[in-house]
């Protein structure tokens, strides 16, 4: 079993994702001590602990220590398999972030796996749901992944309520990630949405925006919806 130290580094959430989602892709145990020490509020919060139970089931895993506020956690995996999991994040928590610790596990599994998380579409501390639609998903095709992700409801501090499907297939054909010059700026696409707020918010918003980036690159075009 492999032991990891929570607090190593900034002592996030973010070692403990990639540790499991690790830990269910190659089978090898794993214990995770200090869990989030350096966040004012250490040890697993609603959506580590969601993540790490949706882990749970997508990889058979028998997990202990999988409570809120636990600052240590054993995670003992086994295959992973198809299977249609529902994450049910009962807060605002990122659901960004759970499925940054699901998603390469997924691709691992031995058919389509289908994965239904409600929570926060687009809150503080995390990649907004649109960040990992248009731009993680674009990156990881390039190297045969292929995954898809449904935006069927947002979801805002403090309430949350987001509902987000994903879905991700066996990745059988494996290729490097080469991106090692920076190339032209063809054009700059981006969308701007409220929610619970008159129609003048968002367009405000997409307005500011393109004024900013019009400064910056004046012969590039813009795209805001």
């Amino acid at each position: 079993m492999k032991i990891i130290d929570g607090s190593y580094g900034e002592g996030g959430g973010q070692i403990l994702r990639t540790a499991l989602a690790l830990s269910a892709i190659t089978g090898e145990a794993l214990k995770i001590i200090n869990i989030r020490a350096k966040r004012p509020n250490p040890g697993l919060r609603p959506q580590h602990l969601y993540g790490v139970l949706a882990l749970r089931e997508l990889s058979n895993a028998e997990v202990r220590g999988a409570s809120e506020g636990s600052t240590e956690l054993e995670f003992y995996p086994k295959e992973i398999r198809a299977k249609h999991v529902k994450v049910p994040i009962k807060t605002a928590g990122s659901i960004t972030l759970v499925l940054q610790a699901l998603l390469p596990a997924m691709v691992f599994g031995d058919k389509e796996i289908i994965l239904e998380i409600t929570g926060g579409t687009d809150v503080s501390w995390s990649p907004p749901v649109d960040y990992l639609k248009y731009v993680t998903l674009y990156a990881l095709e390039k190297m045969g992944i292929k995954a898809e992700i449904e935006i069927r409801r947002r979801g805002h501090y403090p309430r949350g309520g987001g509902l987000v499907v994903g879905k991700a297939y066996p990745w059988e054909e494996k290729k490097p990630l080469i991106a090692t010059e920076f190339e032209k700026i063809y054009s700059f696409e981006g969308i701007s949405h409220a929610v619970r707020l008159p129609p003048h918010v968002s367009i405000r918003q997409a307005k500011a925006a393109k004024e900013i980036l019009k400064r910056a690159y004046p012969s590039v075009p813009v795209k805001i919806k």
